[in-house]
């Protein structure tokens, strides 16, 4: 397992991160509890829960089985999140300084430790001044609720204005930032990598296969039955499946993906993965397997790493979308290398 840094902090993770979103609802305990024992088996040190994952019952699962691990805590970076609504009422949801303390106060209790080593801002709220939030995060590290901070599902500017507003006030600045990303996702390309890049912000994506997608379970025009996400609740995602499966690159992505995994002798889901790890600013991809067998095939993309052929044509493959303006052929670069060169 390769390790690399959290970010900007000192922090040192696995390149390939445990999700639990599936711990309470599609894993039992049990399964959990397995699930967890074989990711740490195999070197890896970075789970990452929330506390509406399960409405809290993923915390307390984790929690149950860092209690039954004496000693495993020390060697694990432990990462939950904060913002949506865990009570009623206007107050129970958001980034204010009141859900906050309350909300990670709850996650510190589920959990069962003293501290959190990355606390996350599930997504931007667009009613709490980020003055306010960031101060409060600042105050969490310096009592020693948590040790660093991030964010999830922010847009470039947002996370951007988190980063300067931090600075300018003398707040202990973000060092991560969890987003969707995939080769049939890859929207963040457009500005917050960049920023992410910018800022020296770790990304850790989650959906790296594109909600099972790019580990081949799905077939053109035949809806999912059986052992899929899909499958088992037929009116799950059903639009989502219509406008995958009637999108042409959809297909040529995929098609991509097996080829490639095809002529390594690896499934598709480890090329998915180790082309998304591979990416920049990329700190951990995260695993959200629901079994023990899906685990065991993911983390073989530790072992995995693609070459520039075959990573170009897997880029080239999923290329989304992108006006040229202002950046392209024909926009401001390239009347500035015309400037610029005298001619």
């Amino acid at each position: 397992m390769e390790y690399r840094k959290l970010g900007n902090s000192g922090a040192v993770v696995s390149a390939y991160a445990l999700g639990t979103m599936t711990f309470g609802a599609e894993s039992d305990e049990a399964t959990s509890f397995q699930l967890m024992d074989d990711y740490v088996a195999a070197g890896g040190n970075f789970i990452d829960t929330a506390n509406v994952y399960s409405a809290g019952v993923s915390e307390e699962i984790v929690g149950r089985w860092l209690k039954s691990k004496p000693g495993v805590l020390r060697d694990l970076v432990i990462t939950t999140k904060g913002r949506f609504p865990m009570g009623q009422g206007p107050n129970h949801l958001g980034l204010s300084r009141k859900n906050l303390n309350e909300a990670l106060d709850a996650s510190l209790k589920r959990l069962g430790v003293e501290h959190i080593d990355l606390y996350q801002m599930h997504a931007w709220d667009a009613l709490t001044p980020i003055e306010e939030t960031l101060r409060f995060l600042d105050d969490a590290i310096g009592n020693g609720k948590i040790a660093y901070y991030g964010f999830s599902n922010f847009l470039g500017w947002q996370m951007t204005k988190a980063v300067w507003t931090a600075k300018a006030n003398g707040f202990a600045p973000p060092v991560t930032l969890q987003p969707q990303y995939n080769l049939l996702v890859r929207d963040i390309e457009h500005e917050v990598v960049p920023a992410a890049l910018d800022a020296n912000i770790g990304l850790l994506p989650w959906s790296p296969l594109g909600g099972g997608w790019l580990s081949g379970k799905y077939k053109r025009d035949q809806m999912p039955t059986g052992a899929t996400r899909l499958g088992e609740n037929p009116k799950r995602g059903m639009e989502a499946f219509e406008k995958r499966n009637s999108n042409l690159m959809t297909w040529e992505v995929i098609g991509a993906v097996e080829d490639i995994a095809k002529a390594r002798g690896a499934s598709m889901a480890q090329v998915a993965l180790a082309w998304v790890c591979a990416r920049p600013a990329v700190t951990s991809v995260i695993l959200g397997a629901r079994t023990t067998a899906q685990l065991k095939d993911n983390l073989g993309a530790a072992d995995l790493v693609l070459s520039s052929d075959e990573m170009a044509t897997l880029t080239a493959a999923s290329q989304p979308e992108m006006s040229d303006y202002p950046y392209g052929t024909g926009g401001i670069d390239q009347r500035h290398r015309k400037i610029g060169g005298g001619r």
